[in-house]
């Protein structure tokens, strides 16, 4: 029987050797190794070998078996791979140049209307400030004259987390963190994510805010309003408008919205700007004594003003993007679009 078994090794070897299809591989291995194959029956007939011999038989069968498996994947490893280079072969010619056509990716709509609102700022003399966005009740609230009790807070619905701490809801805890830590004169701009329970085609659960922050003496609401005409005119152009309307934040004082002269119609009145001819891009107002209390710095001395702006809003009427989802959700025919622009230009 031990010569059953060089004959069977060897009978297989040499049949694999001139195997050259994979259903002809799967039927050879049948023949030998499957539930009727040769292998199989004379391992079979242990039974009718003496006791003394069972076992090194069956030791020695069972090497034969493991060296046949091992020679049967080895031969399919082999055929596949002739399958593959034979069907490549057929469809593609490697040797060919490659197209001219490269495929290169291109700015995000909102990192590009963040980069050019940063730039605005950057010509005017400010430096750009950034922060934590997880934060403490301190930085995010209460510094900027909210207290536990206050009514404000309900204008913002907020996540909090385990520990009690918070994803910001605003930059401005960045403003408190540069009070405290520099002297004025002091002139930032805050980029940076924001959270708030909210979504839908005009909110989002995460947006990014630009906040910007200017102290120093003699400050006035008319610096102000300067800046921020300066901005509208370079982001939607020379011939754009501005008017601030009396609001409300706790951490300014005056505050004020600010509009823009609509974009689609010129001012002239449109369905975008229910016919009125102004479009809200910004809240903004001079910095609260309070707020410079909280920092350290003498309110009678010391004068400032801040406004914060949502990039995506600026970016939905810059580019005329409907909804807000269409920044985040990644589709690629909607982002071709700004790729198809840099190309125009």
């Amino acid at each position: 029987m031990e010569q059953d078994l060089v004959a069977i090794e060897s009978d297989c070897s040499d049949a694999l050797s001139r195997v050259e299809e994979l259903d002809a591989l799967n039927d050879l291995r049948v023949q030998y190794l499957g539930r009727q194959g040769r292998l199989t029956a004379i391992m079979r007939g242990l039974g009718k070998l003496a006791k003394e011999d069972r076992k090194a038989f069956g030791q020695a069968a069972n090497k034969v078996r493991d060296r046949l498996n091992q020679a049967f994947a080895q031969a399919e490893d082999r055929l596949k791979q002739a399958a593959l280079e034979a069907e490549l072969a057929e469809r593609i010619d490697l040797t060919l140049p490659g197209s001219d056509a490269v495929v290169r990716g291109r700015v995000h709509p909102l990192r590009r209307v963040e980069s050019e609102i940063l730039g605005i700022f950057n010509r005017l003399g400010y430096r750009i400030a950034s922060g934590p966005q997880v934060e403490d009740d301190w930085h995010n609230f209460e510094a900027l004259n909210m207290p536990p009790d206050h009514p404000a807070r309900d204008m913002q619905d907020t996540f909090y987390t385990v520990d009690g701490r918070l994803l910001r809801t605003h930059t401005s805890p960045v403003q408190i963190r540069t009070m405290l830590a520099n002297k004025p004169p002091l002139r930032i701009v805050v980029p940076g994510a924001v959270y708030r329970c909210d979504a839908d085609v005009s909110h989002s659960p995460m947006f990014h805010q630009v906040e910007g922050l200017v102290v120093d003496q003699g400050i006035t609401m008319a610096d102000l309003k300067g800046t921020l005409a300066y901005f509208a005119r370079e982001m939607f152009g020379a011939d754009t408008k501005i008017r601030l309307r009396s609001s409300f934040f706790p951490f300014t004082e005056p505050s004020a919205e600010v509009d823009v002269s609509c974009i689609f119609c010129g001012g002239k009145g449109c369905r975008v700007c229910g016919d009125c001819g102004w479009i809200e891009i910004l809240g903004c107002g001079m910095v609260d004594p309070a707020v410079f209390e909280a920092v350290g710095l003498g309110p009678d001395q010391t004068q400032g003003f801040a406004f914060g702006m949502g990039i995506e809003r600026i970016a939905m009427l810059r580019h005329r993007i409907p909804d807000i989802r269409l920044l985040f959700d990644s589709r690629v025919e909607f982002l071709e679009q700004f790729a198809q622009r840099d190309r125009e230009v």
